[in-house]
């Protein structure tokens, strides 16, 4: 069991970042004592920008560019239409498995999920069975931003409940499909809101497991915020101040096995730092844009040179790859 939530509470309030990191660390060595920091190369395509096109073509040619710079899964994202419904997307997923059989596909929030389940008539559960069935391999967790309802939503989850959110996995999970689950933090929530979120997903683990991984990400305006939203007022978290998140989290979600730093958002010096904050993973090489892109050489360089042997590995963490 991880540490308790006042233990949790009194972490975010302390400035002992260092014995919080090296408590992190003690956990991540638990859990992974061979020393091995995973990453993967999966690519994420927006499908909103093919809307109401049956051709599916333009999607796959797409993907075969993903698979041509190794990319082993793709993540499809983006607000389906009125027009995207469930039919759409098994029309989508069969041609996508019909031309790339080996490729996983681990694509649609819970938000979207709800979105294409309200407008196809259907249940979430029948929903996910059918996506399933289709292709659909295991489901993202990228738009929970923070699960308390208290705490004012912006963008992909502003339509529903922490709740609803919790759902979703928890009917993928007993249908048998992994998901991941995230936090993104900075936007104005307190200590106590984070403790909240946190506590959602330990308890739906220990109910289920059914989380691959967890990755706590900072809220950064330029990236995140909708145009003319209120999010645009809040100034991004400090590397200070995800390094003790991220190691937080790791403490908390003892039974969660695999938790990230986050290179999409933090960039490689953050990421390195994160390795001994309790992070054993660094996420897609392929996702990190702008500033923050990076090689996959420049990648592996980092992890070793923080101690750590670097390893690919798929979108679920079962299969590592020697390379």
């Amino acid at each position: 069991m991880g540490i308790s939530w006042k233990d949790a509470l009194d972490c975010f309030r302390s400035d002992d970042l260092i014995g919080i990191g090296m408590e992190a660390d003690a956990v991540r060595r638990r859990l992974h004592p061979e020393g091995v920091v995973s990453y993967t190369i999966d690519g994420r395509i927006n499908y909103g920008s093919f809307a109401d096109d049956a051709d599916f073509e333009p999607i796959c040619d797409r993907i075969a560019d993903i698979v041509a710079m190794g990319g082993t899964g793709v993540m499809l994202e983006g607000e389906a239409t009125s027009t995207q419904t469930i039919a759409w997307f098994d029309g989508l997923f069969l041609r996508i498995k019909e031309r790339f059989p080996a490729l996983w596909l681990h694509s649609l929030s819970a938000s979207e999920i709800l979105a294409i389940a309200q407008q196809s008539g259907m249940t979430a559960q029948d929903t996910i069975a059918r996506l399933r069935d289709a292709g659909l391999d295991s489901i993202p967790g990228d738009d929970a931003g923070i699960l308390d309802d208290a705490v004012q939503h912006q963008g992909a989850r502003v339509k529903w409940r922490a709740d609803d959110w919790l759902a979703v996995h928890r009917a993928a999970h007993g249908l048998g499909m992994q998901t991941t689950a995230t936090m993104m933090f900075g936007t104005g929530e307190t200590f106590e809101h984070r403790m909240n979120h946190l506590e959602a997903v330990r308890q739906l683990q220990e109910e289920t497991g059914g989380f691959a991984s967890f990755t706590p990400w900072s809220f950064a305006p330029q990236r995140f915020a909708p145009r003319g939203s209120t999010l645009n007022g809040f100034e991004e978290a400090t590397a200070v101040e995800y390094l003790k998140t991220l190691a937080i989290s790791r403490m908390y979600l003892s039974n969660v096995e695999n938790v990230q730093s986050h290179l999409e958002t933090q960039g490689l010096k953050v990421l390195q730092v994160g390795l001994r904050f309790g992070g054993n993973d660094v996420g897609s090489v392929l996702f990190a844009e702008g500033a923050n892109a990076a090689t996959e050489e420049q990648v592996r360089q980092v992890i070793r040179d923080a101690g750590f042997k670097p390893v690919q590995r798929d979108t679920l963490y079962r299969t590592m790859f020697l390379n």
